[in-house]
């Protein structure tokens, strides 16, 4: 299947200065100029593409982009997921006639949740601090246990939830993933912090209009008893006696591998980031290994989580990237033609003659 590539120019509303900002995005008005710039540049409706193409955005949410917010993802540079949005919205404008749908992940939490401090106390009744790791012999020693004051408003037993808890931190280890982590209270439902980032929220939209393409939201994490990294399923599966807790998004998985080209960024790469593409790719090599070629990793449009003194992901996270590299998965950067990416069959297309 052929691709047809043409890059446009970046359209005059967008200010790299203001990504890393918080501002109402002017929805008429950027509706008018998207329908008059899918016109002055001959842009079909992406029901029209033959080679199709989806952007999947994990995550990119005022409460990991924004410099201030409760989770903000700065990477070893302390900007990153500001460059990284800068550099994701102007992939989006430059692209906008070739990417067929938007794929966004939400990141959807609430106060009483296995990863925030109120879900945990010590034998003080203290709760743990932001970035506390709890291993499975922190629970089965006491240091953390359940806190009971939360038990009837989560409709568990207190003794349910503390079996729980040892069969969850037990489930992280015997599945390679990280300790379980106190995260600060971040992307709560209905909160700012919750909101994409004004500037690639702005990106979407106007993506939509120009292509008459609706995007695909997908909630993820509001599960009590689970962290929920990737966007293809949670952390755990099953609860204490083996009973499902929650389930994996077959649907999704299905969706995205029909497409031609998956093009994935997001925050934070340690993490969310990594953790969709490491499903992704058990779900690829379930069904055709061949299907890795078929994803393209936006590697400077994602960032680790850094947390000075605290905890560096870099390495896990350079180490998963080159992982997914290695089973045929293409890394590359935003800035280049996406006529030159490895396994994009493409031909130029030559500029249409504006119209009047």
């Amino acid at each position: 299947m052929t691709m047809v590539y043409r890059e446009l120019p970046i359209p005059s509303h967008f200010d790299p200065d203001r990504v890393g900002e918080v501002w109402k995005v002017p929805y008429r008005q950027r509706a008018e100029e998207a329908e008059q710039w899918a016109r002055r540049h001959n842009i079909r409706p992406a029901a029209h593409d033959r080679f199709k193409v989806c952007l999947v955005a994990v995550d990119v949410q005022n409460t990991f982009c924004i410099p201030g917010f409760e989770l903000f993802v700065g990477g070893r540079s302390g900007s990153g997921a500001v460059d990284d949005n800068r550099r994701l919205c102007e992939f989006i404008y430059r692209n906008l006639g070739v990417i067929t749908q938007m794929c966004l992940t939400m990141d959807t939490h609430q106060v009483m949740q296995i990863f925030h401090s109120a879900f945990w106390v010590n034998d003080g009744d203290e709760h743990p601090a932001p970035f506390t790791l709890i291993s499975q012999e922190d629970v089965e020693s006491g240091l953390w246990r359940f806190n009971p004051l939360l038990a009837r408003s989560l409709g568990v037993g207190e003794e349910y939830a503390q079996r729980h808890l040892i069969h969850y931190t037990g489930a992280l280890r015997k599945g390679g993933k990280y300790d379980l982590t106190i995260w600060p209270y971040h992307a709560m439902l209905g909160s700012i912090g919750h909101a994409l980032v004004p500037a690639v929220e702005e990106a979407i939209f106007y993506h939509s209009i120009a292509r008459a393409s609706q995007p695909d939201f997908q909630v993820k994490g509001n599960n009590p008893l689970t962290e929920h990294y990737s966007i293809l399923g949670p952390e755990v599966l099953e609860g204490p006696d083996g009973e499902p807790i929650a389930h994996k998004n077959v649907s999704l998985a299905e969706k995205l591998l029909q497409f031609d080209a998956v093009v994935i960024a997001g925050q934070a790469k340690s993490h969310c980031v990594a953790w969709t593409i490491d499903d992704v790719l058990q779900d690829i090599t379930i069904r055709d290994e061949r299907l890795a070629e078929r994803v393209y990793l936006l590697e400077d449009c994602t960032s680790p989580v850094v947390v000075p003194g605290a905890m560096d992901y870099t390495e896990e996270a350079d180490a998963a990237f080159r992982r997914f590299a290695g089973a045929g998965m293409h890394v590359v950067r935003s800035a280049d033609p996406l006529a030159s990416w490895p396994g994009m069959s493409h031909q130029e297309e030559k500029p249409d003659e504006p119209a009047k």
